[in-house]
């Protein structure tokens, strides 16, 4: 989990005193009853449930500690998705860190606004690529840039990140093949052509795999089927990825935003509704029987406000791709998301799935 920025970490820190204290006041005689109950010693029960509280707070509120950093200079990185959002505002960080930055536009040859500004930049560090990551072409072409245009093509490419994306919505009845294929080709198979492809540069130069994949990478949720299908995928060929590149010195990273719809556009009012009208329009009649009109609108309301709500500020994605790219030990998982999303992720993924679904189904 991503170190907080000054006033929420005090914030959180204090909310967590409190609860630490109420549950050191509180909990101890229930907790030491039931383990007599069961034949356990009571004795240090409070200790442990404020020892507990005490290190979830500093591993939350805590500076990430610094672990060596390698040098800009020189180096060269390929970031896929540039055209808006998380991968837009990458480039330009990367590029003011002293790197050499080999932007993917998947609109630059339509005259995007994403690609005209880094364009703009009129720097030999921003070299700016037409890259469809669904295009064996056009990944080629990539490749065929970025060997062009390297300092050194002994050292190789320092990293690639895997960036590019896309997003949608739908219960699975009403959810299309089609649908399931075309978010996987973006956000799976893109991933894993650019870095099949990229793979020889970066192992020359031992370098860096960043992969964009998603809290929904870790855990499933209704209405979003396609996507979560997808961003799992990412994680298992990031986990498969690293297990092989070790030798080689290569390190494999995961990052997994939690909800930055509002920062990143990547979902906005206007495609749910599209969307919306499209899933309805292409159910089965049987289906739109079934579930009715009312229960259809509640989730597309439901996807209207996801839309406007989470981060609105990309900093702390930037931060922990960055310091994937530029630490000595980079860590396997980065969790930039708000403290309730981290700790959903963490229920989800470690309790009983009967207890899971209790507590968010």
């Amino acid at each position: 989990m991503a170190s907080l920025p000054g006033p929420r970490a005090v914030l959180l820190t204090l909310l967590s005193l409190l609860l630490t204290v109420l549950l050191g006041v509180g909990l101890p005689a229930l907790l030491g009853g039931a383990a007599r109950a069961l034949g356990f010693p009571d004795t240090g029960v409070a200790e442990c449930i404020v020892t507990f509280y005490l290190l979830f707070v500093a591993y939350v509120a805590a500076p990430r500690l610094p672990r060596g950093r390698v040098e800009a200079e020189g180096r060269a990185v390929l970031v896929t998705g540039c055209d808006t959002g998380f991968g837009h505002a990458l480039a330009i960080h990367l590029h003011e860190l002293g790197f050499t930055v080999f932007a993917g536009c998947l609109m630059k040859d339509k005259g995007g606004e994403g690609a005209k500004e880094l364009e703009g930049f009129h720097s030999d560090r921003m070299k700016v690529v037409q890259l469809d990551v669904c295009s064996e072409e056009q990944v080629q072409k990539a490749v065929q840039v970025v060997n062009e245009n390297l300092e050194d093509k002994a050292r190789g490419l320092w990293a690639v990140v895997n960036n590019a994306g896309v997003s949608t919505f739908g219960e699975v009845e009403f959810t299309s093949m089609d649908t399931y294929r075309r978010v996987s080709e973006v956000n799976l198979w893109g991933t894993i052509r650019v870095t099949k492809a990229l793979l020889p540069l970066i192992r020359r130069a031992k370098g860096r795999v960043v992969n964009l994949a998603s809290m929904y990478g870790r855990m499933g949720n209704a209405l979003r089927s396609s996507y979560c299908v997808s961003k799992f995928g990412v994680e298992a060929f990031s986990d498969c990825l690293r297990y092989e590149m070790k030798p080689w010195g290569v390190k494999v990273s995961v990052v997994e935003p939690g909800n930055f719809v509002a920062a990143t556009g990547i979902l906005t009012r206007e495609a749910v509704a599209g969307t919306a009208n499209q899933l309805w329009s292409e159910a089965p009649a049987a289906v739109k029987e079934d579930y009715g009109k009312a229960h259809f609108e509640q989730h597309v309301a439901l996807m209207r406000s996801y839309c406007g709500g989470g981060e609105k500020d990309v900093r702390p994605v930037l931060d922990d791709i960055t310091d994937a790219v530029v630490s000595n030990r980079p860590y396997t998982r980065y969790n930039p998301m708000e403290p309730k999303w981290w700790i959903r992720v963490q229920l989800m993924t470690h309790l009983p799935a009967a207890i899971s679904d209790i507590l968010y189904f």
